[in-house]
């Protein structure tokens, strides 16, 4: 199994650190990340998400040449998921929504915790229009940059796991969606650091797109 993640932001790190969970998370798939080097460094708010689409959608060539089985976009405001399930032959995840899916499959009420506060009216618009208000407590802002939380020094864990630990206190949740996808090399850190079921996009996407393609070959 072949599952192609592109990274909407032009930053090849962070498109390593995201193939690097999948990996983890699907160690016999076959996983290979694509950068967008016609996007902005980070996808900060609604205006960066506009300028990756038409770069994502020129990679689809290159993702069936590798033989894509599945393509998961690899940022969590889901940039272009609608523009790239139309014009790809295969399955089309994006790890927000693989997200929201397992918090549901698993029973939990979830927040989320991003990025900055630019993000919430996308992320907030994403839960609703995909049928996951009911089961969202809150999405909340962390006030830390993409490519800062990527980065993983010890105080953006420290902000990250405040965030959190809030989330589960006041607002109720169960289970805490990690907002952003430079956060999925970080989670058994701040697992260490909270007491609440943390949910991975990255890893998300990964167990869905699998379900999805052997779906498709039966």
């Amino acid at each position: 199994m072949r599952l192609i993640y592109i990274n909407p932001n032009a930053t090849e790190t962070m498109t390593q650190s995201i193939v690097d969970a999948a990996r983890k998370a699907l160690p016999d798939a076959h996983i290979i990340g694509l950068t967008n080097h016609d996007g902005p460094r980070a996808i900060e708010g609604p205006e960066d998400g506009e300028h990756a689409v038409t770069g994502l959608l020129k990679l689809i060539p290159k993702a069936k040449a590798l033989g894509a089985d599945a393509i998961i976009i690899a940022c969590f405001d889901d940039t272009g998921l609608a523009e790239m399930r139309k014009a790809a032959d295969c399955p089309v995840l994006g790890i927000g929504q693989s997200a929201y899916t397992m918090a549901q499959i698993i029973g939990a009420e979830f927040s989320v915790v991003t990025s900055l506060a630019v993000s919430i009216p996308v992320i907030d618009g994403n839960i609703q229009t995909t049928g996951f208000g009911s089961i969202c407590r809150s999405v909340r802002a962390s006030g830390l940059g993409v490519l800062d939380i990527d980065a993983g020094a010890p105080e953006a864990i420290t902000r990250l796991s405040e965030e959190i630990n809030l989330a589960q206190t006041q607002d109720g949740a169960t289970a805490v969606v990690l907002g952003c996808a430079g956060m999925a090399h970080l989670r058994e850190l701040l697992a260490a650091k909270t007491n609440v079921q943390l949910i991975d996009g990255v890893a998300a996407s990964a167990y869905l797109a699998q379900s999805a393609v052997r779906f498709l070959n039966t």
